[in-house]
């Protein structure tokens, strides 16, 4: 997997005053952290952030430009962004490092590609997981993982198990977990029995449901 380049600068100040400040100057504040470390205050360009990295699916390298020699060059995953609640901006966010040696566990996209059978005979087509979780080195991170459904007939599925992950990644998630299905077409039919319901109450001076008798 590619790194994603996002320049990062550490702050000294820190409070609500300094954030709001942060914000208004068009820069979101943060924190850097990991295991074992003292977490470090940060801040990144607001637009840059929004357009290299929140505009993207899935779990993605993020490595550190500054001028800060300890965070430069460092490679973290976005933990987590806090957003506005009416304007959605970017309002704090978490930046976890990692060692890229060291293997790890993301969520992965999934991805339906093709048409199935099933659908061109008439059924429908359930996409249950848009998102799994795999473990492997940060390196080996997958974009995304794709389910090739074409061959999908009526009442066929795809399970954790049938899919085809890339060498060192392996799925987290209970082989069994069913991620795609196709199933005939829901259609409302009135049964036999209903239909003699009707019948016998008609024969009995009662309307069939919906009708009124006759005097």
């Amino acid at each position: 997997m590619e790194t994603i380049k996002l320049s990062v600068e550490q702050r000294q100040e820190k409070g609500k005053g300094e954030m709001g400040r942060l914000r208004r100057s068009g820069r979101v504040p943060g924190v850097f952290y990991g295991p074992g470390k003292n977490s470090v205050s940060v801040c990144v360009n607001t637009r840059e952030f929004q357009y290299k990295v929140e505009s993207l699916e899935g779990s993605h390298l993020i490595e550190f430009l500054s001028p800060t020699t300890d965070l430069n060059g460092k490679i973290a995953l976005l933990k987590d962004v806090q957003h506005h609640p009416v304007t959605t901006e970017p309002l704090h966010i978490d930046f976890y490092e990692i060692d890229v040696q060291v293997p790890i566990q993301v969520g992965v996209p999934v991805h339906l590609v093709g048409k199935a059978e099933g659908v061109t005979a008439g059924g429908v087509l359930h996409y249950f997981r848009r998102e799994i979780m795999v473990e492997c080195l940060p390196l080996d991170i997958p974009e995304s993982v794709e389910i090739d459904v074409t061959s999908l007939g009526i009442n066929d599925a795809v399970q954790v198990e049938d899919l085809k992950l890339p060498s060192g990644v392996s799925a987290l998630e209970d082989a069994q977990l069913m991620l795609a299905s196709v199933t005939a077409p829901t259609v409302e039919e009135e049964t036999e029995e209903e239909e003699g319901a009707d019948e016998a109450l008609a024969e009995d001076g009662e309307a069939p449901s919906g009708e009124t008798p006759s005097e």
